[in-house]
């Protein structure tokens, strides 16, 4: 009998909402927790339920449908970059985003109350994790949440800008986002018997002595450990989280890479894009421009109308793992699994950005000089051209396989992840053991 499994089982409710990128880390997680024989329970967004129960989880819908609040998103920021000036068309898109927000919350209060009765711990994902803590406080119970980002104020996001001031506008940014959210925040407390808040959840987090794992690389961000470590043990590195699941496509897919030179690798993740033809007869010239391949990966965007190229493949999904490593390059959204198994890989990317998180891995991939960055709906065949000269240069390669061997392995960082975790609700309730004199 293995040490594990003398260990007392523990049941952990596991409560992520988001696109594939967003639950995938807590999958890996859970089905870690799972293996070592303990309870556990997810709540997750309604299309993925499917995605969660094929990795072997018991999962219920968590929220309303991602889509919904991916197209608000995409069509908010898309206005907002564009068009700056259209000031009640952005005011009308936002006030879509939170209604949708709004509605989606309550939802998950309904859902999440009752499923984390009795768990010994709640852990939630980076998005949506208010209802999470809401809940977590209510029943007493431990709270671990999962960042795949800094989303905690710090002075290091933005480097070319002063630390003081980076952190002073990131308060004041959470303060402004809970204030628009405050009125759902508040009906959920009083429904749980809490008393209103008087500050914003992430600084209820932080103040409640949660767990939260930075689910990243310390490498990507010098100088943000030393600043956090005022936090003691609270915010600990365990690098990106991921299944590296394979795909019906991963032997047709390195079959066509090995019939030629090395291609860059485009993706799309989740968000459709508005017009995948046009889309792809950039990439196509400007590969030939180039002499490169391109392996495009479709995501959730509909190539099926868009011209053939024959130096251009089009896949629905592939392994990342197993397929970067072959790549010369990749061009994707920025989203942070992806960046990170490219990154993984040891090669140079470029991020073509919609979203504002996405914004400051473009920043950090310019600043370690292992990559670039460019708003997507500006991308035209001579800009991309110019980008991939930039990130196929010899000195990025080096520097990405640099950087890739400062990297943590995949199979290491779920373990790190499921070892807090377990540590931490021991800690916990030893701490509740002696204030109460057992």
């Amino acid at each position: 009998m293995t040490t594990e499994r003398l260990k007392p089982a523990m049941k952990f409710v596991l409560a992520c909402y988001g696109s594939r990128g967003d639950v995938e880390p807590s999958v890996a997680v859970g089905r870690e927790l799972q293996r070592r024989g303990h309870d556990v329970r997810m709540a997750v967004s309604p299309n993925l339920v499917g995605f969660t129960e094929a990795a072997g989880l018991t999962a219920v819908a968590y929220g309303l449908d991602t889509q919904a609040l991916l197209d608000a998103q995409r069509n908010y920021w898309t206005c907002r970059f564009r068009t700056p000036w259209n000031l009640k068309e952005q005011n009308r898109l936002q006030r879509e985003n939170l209604e949708i927000s709004n509605q989606c919350w309550r939802e998950m209060g309904k859902t999440l109350a009752p499923l984390a009765e009795g768990a010994d711990l709640l852990f939630t994902g980076l998005t949506f994790e208010q209802p999470a803590a809401n809940v977590a406080e209510y029943y007493d119970i431990p709270l671990a949440t999962l960042d795949y980002y800094p989303i905690r104020a710090n002075g290091q996001l933005l480097p070319f800008l002063p630390a003081p001031l980076i952190r002073r506008a990131w308060l004041m940014g959470e303060w402004m986002n809970w204030r628009a959210m405050k009125k759902t925040d508040d009906a959920q407390r009083r429904e749980l018997g809490l008393p209103k808040a008087t500050h914003p959840p992430s600084r209820r987090i932080t103040e409640r002595g949660s767990l939260q794992i930075q689910a990243y690389d310390e490498v990507w961000f010098p100088g943000l450990a030393a600043e956090w470590a005022k936090f003691g043990g609270q915010r600990p590195f365990v690098g990106t989280l991921t299944m590296e699941s394979p795909t019906d496509a991963d032997e047709e897919v390195a079959s066509w890479i090995a019939a030629g030179t090395a291609p860059i690798f485009f993706g799309f993740g989740t968000i459709p894009i508005a017009s995948p033809a046009d889309m792809l007869a950039i990439i196509a010239a400007a590969c030939a421009e180039v002499g490169e391949r391109a392996l495009v990966c479709a995501g959730s965007s509909d190539f099926g109308n868009a011209p053939d190229f024959e130096h251009v493949k089009v896949v629905n999904t592939v392994n990342y793992a197993t397929t970067f490593p072959a790549c010369r390059a990749v061009v994707h959204h920025g989203g942070a699994g992806t960046l990170a198994a490219g990154l993984r890989a040891g090669v140079p990317t470029l991020i073509l950005w919609t979203l504002p998180d996405q914004i400051f891995w473009g920043a950090q991939l310019k600043r370690l000089k292992v990559g670039s960055a460019r708003r997507f709906s500006s991308v035209t065949p001579k800009s991309l051209v110019a980008e991939l000269r930039t990130i196929l240069a010899p000195q990025y390669l080096t520097r990405a396989r640099d950087i890739a061997n400062g990297m943590s392995k995949p199979a290491e960082s779920v373990v790190a992840a499921a070892d807090h975790l377990e540590d931490f609700v021991r800690r916990q309730h030893l701490d509740r053991s002696v204030k109460s004199g057992g």
